[in-house]
């Protein structure tokens, strides 16, 4: 059997361009009709993340999005159910059971109403349970979606659906999308930042902030708070600042006669690329050294100097933002309540975990307020997916209360931006099993947000094998209700 390359070795000419007619013709087609070959938006390759407008006048510059890996059990934080409470420790219907598959849990399970106490916070009333004090203060400034519903219940299919619009990898990011869309405010700066907290990658890894078939330059970079902010960026030892320059202007030399003899536009980001790394490094550890706030600031925050935590994560979302960076995402790792351990439980293990997390996101929508940012920029909090109405399976037995991954209701919140302050949207039934009211996807969620920074979700797109993809596949609605 002949190998491929022996195969390509042996086709001629004619071969090629007999191979080529169909798409010559298409292209040339295309041309005098006065339709361009790409559905992509106009950006400039030797500066592709100079500052962009979207379609539409945005309310929003730009974007926080906390991401929760793991899925809080939003039955014990935002979704009050009595009725729940009251059946407590009986067996689940069997309509809510049958044809559905859950990860940890067969048989019949228990019911479980949650043991957090709720009560009716801020001028709106909002129920929130005695997990999140923090966010009791600031009910008022909650936009909560009860009706988040999603097709997928395990962690990393469910975190790429909501991040990149498939639960395959390979999509770009949403954080990717907005860069493409709109660039960045500050060129000496990324325009998608990431930060992670735990030391603990979130379950869709790099594909949740990955550029896919875009051009990498608009995919995530990854900062760290403690030691280097970005690996490899700094220069090597031995190499002064003036010999680094010299260096990569002899790389862009040599990149741009590649660029002009074979037209790829990975050379021009390339090039781009190097060119911001240069910039970074002398931007970059001024806007994450927190070292200047005031004792106030990381009281409020809880931060610390030097450590690499949440509450540091959420204060550098503020620089960042406050410097003009687009899109920062950030992951915080042991949301997953399964009630394995106390670490787990929904009880003290909840308790301790919003302790190192409620105070921050509190403290950050307060200093985003205090310094006029707030109105400009859209902070979204939740998970992937939601939690049981009953306990899971592997724990029905022990003394740690858990629940297991549920994909059909949850609640995601978000402030700031645009959005309506102290507003609960959508509804799910008594026990907490199916939305009734106003059902949100992943899709919907992500046409909103791209809406409030001014991108149209449905014209937002990128021609990839011969089809043009968006964010929101062929699916998504803008939720004007939750918009002020």
């Amino acid at each position: 059997m002949q190998s491929r390359l022996q195969i390509l070795e042996q086709k001629t000419r004619r071969h090629f361009i007999a191979g080529q007619v169909p798409g010559l013709g298409l292209a040339a087609l295309s041309q005098l009709e006065g339709m361009p070959l790409r559905a992509d938006i106009d950006v400039d390759r030797t500066q592709p993340l100079s500052q962009r407008s979207g379609g539409h006048s945005g309310r929003v510059q730009r974007v926080i999005y906390l991401h929760l890996t793991g899925s809080p059990p939003n039955l014990d934080i935002y979704d009050y159910k009595p009725a729940l409470v009251a059946r407590t420790g009986q067996d689940c219907p069997d309509e809510f059971l049958k044809g559905r598959t859950f990860a940890f849990t067969s048989g019949v399970p228990k019911l479980l109403g949650t043991p957090r106490k709720f009560s009716q916070c801020g001028q709106s009333g909002t129920w929130l349970s005695d997990a999140v004090p923090n966010l009791q203060r600031v009910a008022d400034d909650l936009c909560l979606i009860h009706s988040m519903t999603t097709d997928q219940f395990n962690h990393a299919p469910a975190e790429l659906l909501l991040y990149t619009g498939s639960p395959r990898s390979g999509r770009p990011s949403m954080g990717s999308w907005v860069t493409y869309g709109l660039g960045t405010e500050n060129q000496d700066l990324p325009g998608f930042v990431v930060l992670i907290s735990n030391g603990v990658q979130p379950n869709g890894g790099t594909n949740s902030w990955g550029s896919g078939f875009l051009p990498s330059v608009f995919q995530g970079v990854q900062c760290r708070s403690k030691g280097d902010p970005v690996l490899y960026v700094s220069d090597p030892q031995g190499m002064s600042r003036k010999l680094r320059r010299r260096s990569l202007d002899t790389l862009r030399n040599l990149n741009e006669v590649q660029a002009e003899r074979m037209g790829h536009p990975e050379t021009a980001t390339r090039i781009a690329q190097y060119e911001l790394a240069y910039r970074m490094q002398a931007s970059v550890p001024d806007v994450m050294s927190i070292e200047g706030e005031t004792q106030a600031t990381l009281e409020a925050y809880g931060a610390q100097p030097g450590q690499a935590s949440f509450a540091n994560n959420c204060l550098l979302a503020r620089r960042l933002v406050e410097r003009g960076v687009r899109f920062v995402q950030l992951f915080d790792w042991g949301w997953d309540f399964h009630g394995t351990g106390p670490g787990e439980g929904l009880t003290d293990g909840l308790t301790n975990k919003w302790r190192v997390t409620d105070r921050p996101i509190a403290a950050l929508i307060d200093d985003l307020r205090q310094r006029g940012l707030l109105d400009e920029t859209l902070i979204v909090c939740g998970g992937e997916f939601g939690r049981t109405p009953f306990r899971e399976g592997r724990t029905a037995n022990g003394n740690v209360l858990g629940r297991d991954h549920y994909p059909d209701c949850f609640t995601m919140w978000m402030a700031g931006g645009g959005v309506r302050g102290g507003y609960n949207y959508g509804q799910t039934d008594e026990l907490g099993f199916e939305v009734v009211e106003n059902p949100v996807t992943p899709h919907d969620l992500q046409a909103t947000i791209l809406h409030q920074l001014g991108l149209d979700h449905e014209a937002l797109t990128y021609r990839f094998q011969g089809r043009d993809y968006r964010l929101t596949d062929v699916h998504g609605n803008v939720l004007h209700e939750v918009l002020a």
